[in-house]
C-alpha cells in the first residue's frame, strides 16, 4: 500500500493505519528529538515520543487531507497543530507556532521504521523531569531536564552521559 521509500535511503514514504494519508519525506531529518514530556507520553500512548524534525519544505502529504488539532503547550503556552488522519485517528505529523516551518512526525507512521537514523550527533532527549523511570538515557547523547532551548529561544547546555544510567538516576 502506497509509496516505497527511494532505493538510495535518501528519501522515505508513510502514511496512516487506513491509507487514506500517504505523505514523503524527501530527506533524513536535520534532528531527532526524542521526548519525554506529558503530552507526548499522552499523544503516543508510549513512555516518549520519537520525533524526526525536519523543515516544511522537505515533508509532502501526498494523498489525503490531514484535520488538525489545536493544543496550547503547557511548556511555551504556544501552540501546536497535530495533524491526523480523520478516518482512522493516526497522528501523522504536528507543526509548531514556536517553530515556524518545522515539521515532526510521528516516527511510526513511517513505512520503514529502520529508515530512520537516529545517532547521538543528531538526537536529544528533552523532558526527563517526566520521563519514566526505568526509561534507559543513553550515553554521548544531549540530554536536557526540560526543553533545549529557553522560552527566550536561547539554548540550554546538556547534560551528557558517559554510560548509559536509568532515569531514575537522573
Amino acid at each position: 500500500m502506497g509509496l516505497e521509500n527511494s532505493t538510495d535511503g535518501a528519501s522515505a514514504a508513510g502514511g496512516c493505519l487506513c491509507g487514506a494519508i500517504r505523505y514523503q519525506l524527501a530527506q533524513q531529518p536535520a534532528r531527532v528529538t526524542l521526548c519525554h514530556c506529558r503530552f507526548c507520553q499522552r499523544s503516543t500512548g508510549a513512555a516518549y515520543m520519537v520525533q524526526p524534525a525536519c523543515d516544511g519544505a522537505d515533508f509532502t502529504v501526498t494523498q489525503g487531507r490531514t484535520k488538525p488539532y489545536r493544543h496550547i503547550s503547557a511548556g511555551s503556552g504556544e501552540a501546536i497543530e497535530i495533524h491526523f488522519c480523520d478516518t482512522c485517528g493516526t497522528k501523522i505529523y504536528q507543526t509548531f507556532e514556536r517553530f515556524p516551518g518545522a515539521v515532526g512526525l510521528y516516527s511510526g507512521t513511517l513505512d520503514d521504521p529502520n529508515w530512520l537514523q537516529v545517532t547521538p550527533e543528531a538526537s536529544k532527549h528533552i523532558f526527563l523531569e517526566t520521563a519514566r523511570t526505568d526509561t534507559l538515557l543513553p550515553a554521548e547523547t544531549p540530554l536536557f531536564k526540560e526543553h533545549a532551548m529557553a522560552a527566550d529561544g536561547e539554548a540550554i547546555t546538556p547534560l551528557v552521559l558517559d554510560n548509559p544510567i536509568p532515569a531514575s538516576e537522573l
